[in-house]
């Protein structure tokens, strides 16, 4: 295989990144963000040329949660902020995520890696004088390493009911049976299908790979919300702001007030764009997962992660 295109030695993971084929995903980051990024209002403030050319990435936002748990919309919510460049999943760190979690990369390298990206996410736009946004599920599983490598980051955590997320995820191909075999993958070159990806537990990889859609969507929330979970204990009121996605859609206002506050947003333009955008919630998927799902399907997502749902309040 030529460098570029180079498959990891498991081919359920992503393609490998190294230095042989960074332009390869340095190339595509920039094909999917230029897609995707959406420029909000501009800031009243002036700011100069250099400031904007400026690579330096300070105080990012980092949005956490679980696959089809809110981050998009609450993404979107983001980029309508004046002071905020957001970028939707950069296709270069979601595919390095693995390489961080296990271990593959040293600390130093994905440092620099990550802040490199994002510096230059930020330059092509000019946008070096914002606060740098983004939101990758799969960032669930390297908190701690961006809390490390961003001291001064700030963390906005969404939960949403597990059952209404896994409905929801089972809906994508991403973990669906139907893909098995289709070879086909997503921006950052993970494989869509029943396949079990770095973040199932060894023992139970089989078991992932033969067991239906909604119990490998209920698996990955558990997975993803625990391990965002434990990484976020103890970081301090101002780093950390956790919301419930049924809040944020059925009490908008109320929601978009105490996450302005924590981004310390005063602008009143700033904070009427957030709201409008916020206001735009729809509550209907709310209960999605216990109106359409049978009680067989019920019954794994309890035998999965019950423990779990009634932990964070969602217990039938």
């Amino acid at each position: 295989m030529d460098g570029v295109m180079a498959l990891d030695k498991t081919p359920t993971q992503s393609r490998a990144v190294n230095w042989l084929n960074s332009p390869y995903w340095w190339a595509r980051t920039l094909a999917e963000d230029w897609v995707s990024y959406r420029r909000g209002p501009l800031p009243r403030s002036a700011s100069s040329l250099g400031d904007r050319l400026s690579g330096k990435v300070l105080q990012p936002i980092f949005l956490i949660g679980a696959a089809r748990t809110g981050t998009t919309f609450l993404g979107e919510c983001l980029a309508a902020l004046p002071e905020v460049s957001y970028h939707f999943e950069p296709v270069g760190t979601k595919a390095a995520v693995y390489h961080v979690y296990d271990g593959r990369w040293s600390y130093e390298r994905a440092r620099r890696f990550y802040r490199c990206l994002y510096g230059w996410l930020l330059r092509i736009h000019l946008d070096g004088h914002l606060r740098f946004a983004e939101k990758t599920p799969r960032n669930c599983f390297i908190v701690g390493f961006l809390r490390r490598a961003f001291p001064d980051a700030q963390f906005v955590s969404i939960q949403r009911d597990g059952r209404d997320a896994a409905l929801s995820n089972s809906k994508r191909p991403w973990l669906q049976a139907a893909y098995a075999g289709s070879g086909r993958r997503d921006p950052a070159g993970y494989l869509y299908g029943p396949y079990a990806q770095f973040w199932v537990e060894p023992e139970r990889r089989e078991e992932f790979e033969s067991t239906t859609d909604i119990h490998r969507c209920i698996w990955a929330w558990r997975r993803y919300t625990e391990s965002a979970r434990a990484d976020l204990q103890g970081v301090p009121p101002e780093q950390h702001h956790e919301l419930r996605y049924e809040d944020l859609v059925t009490n908008p206002a109320e929601e978009a007030e105490r996450l302005l506050a924590f981004l310390g947003i005063t602008d009143s333009e700033s904070r009427a764009s957030f709201h409008q955008t916020v206001a735009k919630a729809n509550p209907r998927s709310v209960g999605a997962g216990r109106r359409e799902l049978t009680d067989a399907q019920l019954d794994q997502i309890e035998r999965e992660a019950g423990g779990l749902l009634q932990r964070l309040g969602y217990g039938s």
